[in-house]
């Protein structure tokens, strides 16, 4: 047994483990019902999706004898429409009606479930080896695919974060320039909420860039060790989004505090809420 595979297949645990927690505390707690939480129960059921793929991915390959090609197809279509879900829920707009906000995440899931089933429709490499990429049976097309995909998404998700940090410093000037004693407390919510967005991209294009960019110039030729270091940083992103996107949530805060112990710290209540809260 790989070393290599029995990391991935842990990390996947707790992935999944650590993700279905979120989705347990959004479903069970009535008051987590915005569009925000909506998005990130959709972005923690991506993560929980992918955790599971790496733990079916590693029973494919050592429990099943011999493997079977449906599994293997169905874990690979898994894996990618999981992750082309954790993609797209990165570029989501919070500011929207609950309405469209569940439309928006139907279609994507949609969109992502077709891409899952490409695998098992045929496309894949199980009958010529040479069309495989670094992660077989994905062809090297469609990882090729994946990998513009991910680039283009993330291209745009730094847009979007230009355009937030223009508003946001432009909101401050304007603030300073009018002496409100507010000030400083608006000043501290903006740096709070930049400093989480750019927490949230950093970690997003160190985690995933150097995959995406190898896959789309490797193929199945290239030595196995190089898959296994860039792939085992890619999916310790689905360990730390939790952290970033909903663990430092203070009414997520609040769930887990009554869930484990019943009670509710008094920093909460005396803590006021801002806009980067969120």
């Amino acid at each position: 047994v790989s070393p290599w595979d029995i990391a991935l297949c842990a990390t996947g645990t707790a992935v999944a483990g650590e993700n279905a927690l979120v989705l347990a505390v959004l479903f069970y707690t009535p008051s987590l019902r915005a569009p925000m939480f909506l998005l990130i129960g959709s972005l923690a059921l991506a993560d929980l999706l992918a955790g599971l793929g790496l733990v079916a991915n590693f029973a494919v390959r050592y429990l099943l004898r011999p493997p079977s090609e449906a599994a293997e197809l169905g874990g690979a279509g898994g894996g990618l429409g999981a992750h082309l879900s954790l993609y797209n829920a990165l570029t989501y707009h919070s500011e929207r009606t609950l309405g469209f906000t569940c439309a928006m995440v139907l279609l994507m899931w949609l969109l992502c479930l077709g891409v899952g089933l490409l695998p098992l429709l045929g496309w894949n490499c199980l009958r010529d080896q040479s069309a495989c990429s670094i992660l077989r049976p994905v062809t090297k097309d469609n990882a090729a695919v994946l990998a513009v995909t991910f680039l283009l998404l993330f291209a745009l998700m730094m847009q979007l974060y230009l355009q937030i940090c223009k508003i946001a410093f432009r909101h401050a000037q304007q603030i300073a320039v009018q002496h409100q004693f507010i000030a400083t407390a608006q000043a501290t919510s903006t740096r709070k909420g930049l400093s989480t967005l750019s927490l949230i991209l950093g970690t997003f294009a160190l985690c995933w860039i150097p995959f995406a960019i190898y896959s789309l110039v490797a193929d199945s030729s290239y030595p196995v060790v190089y898959t296994y270091s860039l792939a085992l940083p890619a999916t310790c992103n689905s360990l730390i989004n939790p952290i970033i996107y909903a663990f430092r949530n203070p009414d997520i805060q609040k769930s887990l505090w009554l869930a484990c112990c019943g009670c509710i710290p008094s920093t909460f209540s005396s803590r006021p809420r801002t806009s980067s809260d969120v």
